[in-house]
C-alpha cells in the first residue's frame, strides 16, 4: 500500500528523525538542569531549545523535513503533507530517540545534578485545564509558524525556516516555562519521565495540549487560510504513500522516454 517505506530515501528520514530528536532532547533537556554553580535563567533555557530546533532543521529539514516533534508529525498527517505509515515511522523513532538523548544526558551528568532531569510539571499553582490551554496555545503558534514557513507555493520573501521556527520555539518557552515547564512537543515531556520514571497525574496535558493544538494548526492553515487544490483520490493517495505529484510524474515520464532511446536498436 505504501510504496516510500521500501526506499532508501524513507530509511534516511526514520534515521534523520531518531538523530534530531536524541539530539534535541539532550540539550534541551541539558540547558535546563539545576547546576549548583549556576542556576539556568528562562531566557537561558528557551534559546537553548529554539537554539537547537533551528540547528537541527537546518541539519535535517532536507531529509527527513525535521518534525522533532509527534505532534508536529500528526499536524503533517492531517493537513495531507504525509503519508499514515511515514507518520507512524517517525513517531516511533521521534519517541526513540528523545529517550536516547535523555538517557545518555542521564548517564553523562553528576549525580548531584541529575534531579528529574527537567521533567515537565505544572508550576506556580497551575491547574491541569490552565496547563492543557496553555499548551494548545503554545504548539498552535508554533505549528502555524511551520506550515507557513515551509509552504513552497509562497511567492513572497520568507526568510530562513529554519531561523523561524526556531524563534517561535524559544518564544513558547518564554512564557510556558511559569505555567508548565514548557512542552510543545510530547516526546521531549515522555523521555526525561520514562529514564526517572516520574510520571504526575498531569503528564496526559503533555500529550494532549501540543497534539491539540497542532491539529487545530493544520485544520486552520491547510483547509481555510491556504487550501491545498486537493481531489479526494489524491489525498487519500497521499495517506496511502503512493501519491506522485504531477511535475514528478512528468519528469519519471521524460526520464523514461530519454532512457528507451538510448537503449533501443
Amino acid at each position: 500500500m505504501c510504496k516510500e517505506i521500501y526506499t532508501m530515501a524513507f530509511l534516511r528520514a526514520i534515521m534523520a528523525e531518531f538523530l534530531a530528536t536524541m539530539i534535541f532532547v539532550f540539550f534541551g533537556l541539558g540547558s535546563a538542569l539545576k547546576w549548583p554553580s549556576a542556576l539556568p535563567s528562562i531566557l537561558q533555557i528557551s534559546l537553548a531549545f529554539g537554539l537547537a530546533i533551528g540547528t537541527l532543521i537546518q541539519m535535517f529539514g532536507h531529509v527527513s523535513g525535521a518534525h522533532i516533534n509527534p505532534a508536529v508529525t500528526i499536524a503533517f498527517l492531517v493537513g495531507n503533507h504525509i503519508s499514515f505509515l511515514r507518520s507512524v515511522f517517525y513517531v516511533v523513532a521521534q519517541l526513540v530517540g528523545a529517550i536516547t538523548g535523555a538517557g545518555i544526558l542521564y548517564l553523562v551528568t553528576p549525580i548531584n545534578t541529575r534531579g528529574n532531569l527537567a521533567v515537565n510539571a505544572l508550576n506556580n499553582n497551575t491547574t491541569p485545564g490552565q496547563a492543557l490551554v496553555v499548551e494548545i496555545i503554545l504548539t498552535f503558534q508554533l505549528a502555524m509558524c511551520i506550515f507557513a514557513s515551509t509552504d513552497k507555493r509562497r511567492t513572497d520573501v520568507i526568510g530562513s525556516p529554519a531561523l523561524s521556527i526556531g524563534l517561535s520555539v524559544t518564544l513558547g518557552h518564554l512564557v510556558g516555562i511559569y505555567f508548565t515547564g514548557c512542552s510543545m512537543n510530547p516526546a521531549r515531556s515522555f523521555a526525561p519521565a520514562v529514564v526517572v520514571t516520574r510520571f504526575s497525574t498531569a503528564h496526559w496535558v503533555f500529550w494532549f495540549g501540543p497534539i491539540i493544538g497542532a491539529v487545530l494548526a493544520s485544520l486552520l492553515y491547510n483547509y481555510f487560510l491556504f487550501p491545498y487544490s486537493l481531489n479526494v483520490s489524491e489525498r487519500v493517495a497521499i495517506v496511502k504513500g503512493t501519491y506522485e505529484p504531477e511535475e514528478e510524474w512528468e519528469e519519471q515520464k521524460e526520464q523514461r522516454t530519454k532512457s528507451m532511446e538510448l537503449t533501443s536498436p
